[in-house]
């Protein structure tokens, strides 16, 4: 879906941003240029920066602790 219709950005290349590296919403903005223009896309734009980063988040949680549960 696009999110920027100004620069053409989409919710999938600022997903992109974020799995290579990017960490905020400043980081995604300067790397894609969503919202650079009119700026009317920002908030959709901060809650797709928002949203991904929290699953990723959740993910690496759920991976660094595995359960394991013996029973004695």
């Amino acid at each position: 879906m696009y999110v920027c219709l100004c620069t053409g950005v989409t919710d999938g290349q600022i997903r992109d941003a974020i799995n290579e590296g990017c960490c905020s919403y400043r980081e995604v903005r300067l790397a894609t240029g969503v919202a650079s223009q009119c700026g009317k896309c920002a908030c959709l734009a901060k809650e797709v920066v928002r949203d991904t980063l929290a699953d990723i988040r959740a993910a690496q949680a759920v991976s660094v602790f595995p359960v394991e549960f013996t029973v004695a």
